[in-house]
């Protein structure tokens, strides 16, 4: 059975629809309503928010960590400098295509990768011979994608600092809401205007509800994965395993 994603006490009683299906082991909502067009158009005119806390996540970190993922992927991560985020696959020693994620570059020698498949093991035998450590914090930190044209509108009421300059596939730590310590990232999987707020798991529900405090005035909606797949099918991003 699938298991409550750190905002599940948030969505569930918002999910008129009752049709839910497994991410990643994390129960997640297909739509909100008896219709998922309204989020679709949400995101297209106004804003709405995905839980995506059910992507898988690694903390990649130590002298040879840039080294390692140059090696592991295509995308030469050593050319990568502090606060930005990559796009970037991984192949098997026959360069069949294993999985898609982002690279976030946090510095200091300390990587966050995300991928959509469990990658742990796989993760760990490519990292013979480099001085790396891979820790999976799929389950410690939460997150929300937050898309829409007013996306920027609602992170101006929510966060503490002047996000507004922050330049596509960039991240930057910021405090959402009153003391909400997290990360922002300008990505997305919608082809439209898009952030990926993160925070400790722990603080999941407090995220939720700062932003649903200032978003509403925005326009913005809870969606749910059948919305996001009308979007990212729409702006041409290839499902990896399923297109």
């Amino acid at each position: 059975m699938p298991a409550p994603s750190p905002f599940h006490s948030r969505t569930q009683p918002l999910c008129r629809s009752y049709a839910w299906k497994d991410w990643a082991g994390y129960a997640a909502v297909c739509t909100y309503d008896s219709c998922h067009e309204p989020e679709y158009y949400a995101v297209r005119q106004t804003c709405a928010v995905l839980d995506v806390s059910p992507l898988h996540k690694y903390a990649i970190a130590g002298a040879d960590a840039a080294e390692f993922l140059a090696f592991l992927t295509v995308r030469d991560v050593r050319a990568l400098k502090a606060g930005r985020v990559s796009y970037l696959c991984w192949c098997d020693d026959d360069g069949k295509l294993l999985d898609d994620g982002t690279v976030t570059v946090l510095g200091d020698g300390r990587y966050r990768l995300t991928a959509s498949l469990p990658q742990l093991h796989w993760l760990s035998l490519c990292a013979d011979g480099f001085d790396v450590e891979i820790t999976d914090v799929s389950d410690s930190m939460a997150a929300l994608a937050l898309q829409g044209p007013r996306a920027r509108d609602v992170l101006a009421d929510l966060c503490q600092e002047d996000v507004s300059r922050l330049r596509f596939f960039r991240h930057r730590r910021c405090t959402f809401g009153d003391d909400i310590a997290g990360e922002l990232t300008r990505t997305g999987y919608t082809g439209d205007l898009g952030y990926e707020l993160w925070v400790d798991a722990t603080r999941a529900e407090a995220l939720w509800d700062a932003l649903f405090a200032v978003g509403p005035s925005h326009g913005l909606l809870p969606m749910g994965l059948d919305a996001l797949d009308m979007l990212r099918i729409e702006a041409g991003f290839v499902l990896q395993g399923v297109d």
